[in-house]
């Protein structure tokens, strides 16, 4: 029995496809169990996750039915505007304003340009008048923002509560010293004050600041001195040689630094300013 040519390719191709196939599925037989700690794979599409949840804001404007309605709008655009001008009332109000320009006074007396940065040197003011400040800002919560928070007080008498502790400090900062008081009261055209209570607050206030930088202004002086003669000395000494071109501020910065670090002229600076305001 002969087989055609197409018949013969049949069968090889019949043959071939068996012994592939075997061992295939042996192969797969075979296979080890997927761990206990294994998922099964999957082909299904996962669902997709649900949308985020955005809160709903709304904020109604309308007309003020009675006048509490409009005293509370009015309280509340006080609030506001005292909270923007919170930087100004650190900064001119309390103890800030002395410490950031004495600090500034050390920087140029000692001929650095940027040690250290600025951002450090408002930092370590903010943080001395904290530490200054503190127990005033104590006194102002207890009796202004804890009442207030808790609806025992009223807007008004949280504002006269606060305003009370800060009046004081910047007062005993101006004790011995009430010309400025007296011509920013001259200047309104008012009468000579006989207690704290007959000087009202917007006279305190740059009454106070004036004081303020007069006493700075001192303190940068009295520090000045002492580094103005090492660069006079230095500054000799480079004429008498010959050294014209070379500046004096180069060699006088070094001799600075080891004056101030060795008289430790943080530890005192700090202790002197903590105590002027005592």
């Amino acid at each position: 029995m002969k087989f055609s040519f197409r018949s013969r390719r049949r069968f090889f191709l019949a043959v071939f496809l068996i012994l592939g196939l075997v061992p295939a599925a042996a192969q797969a037989q075979e296979l080890p169990a997927f761990p206990n700690l294994s998922t099964q794979g999957t082909v299904e599409i996962p669902s997709p996750p649900p949308a985020p949840v955005v809160p709903f804001i709304d904020l109604s404007v309308r007309n003020p039915q009675t006048g509490q309605e409009v005293a509370f709008s009015l309280q509340l655009l006080l609030l506001l505007t005292v909270l923007s001008l919170a930087p100004s009332i650190i900064i001119l109000m309390t103890s800030f304003l002395r410490i950031s320009i004495v600090l500034d006074f050390v920087k140029r007396a000692l001929s650095l340009q940027q040690v250290p940065p600025n951002q450090v040197l408002l930092g370590i003011s903010l943080f001395m008048t904290i530490f200054i400040m503190w127990p005033s800002f104590e006194t102002i919560y207890n009796n202004s923002l804890r009442p207030l928070s808790q609806g025992e007080l009223s807007v008004q008498e949280a504002y006269r509560e606060a305003e009370a502790p800060l009046r004081l400090f910047m007062y005993r900062q101006m004790a011995g010293r009430p010309e400025n008081i007296r011509l920013f009261m001259a200047m309104r055209g008012l009468d000579r004050p006989e207690t704290l209570a007959d000087v009202p607050t917007y006279v305190l206030i740059p009454a106070f600041i004036l004081n303020e930088l007069t006493i700075a202004f001192k303190i940068g002086i009295l520090l000045f001195v002492p580094f103005i003669i090492i660069d006079m000395v230095v500054a000799s000494a480079l004429m008498s040689m010959g050294m014209i071109m070379l500046p004096p501020v180069m060699i006088s910065m070094p001799f600075k630094l080891i004056l101030f670090i060795l008289v430790d002229g943080w530890g005192l600076l700090t202790d002197q300013l903590v105590r002027s305001f005592a």
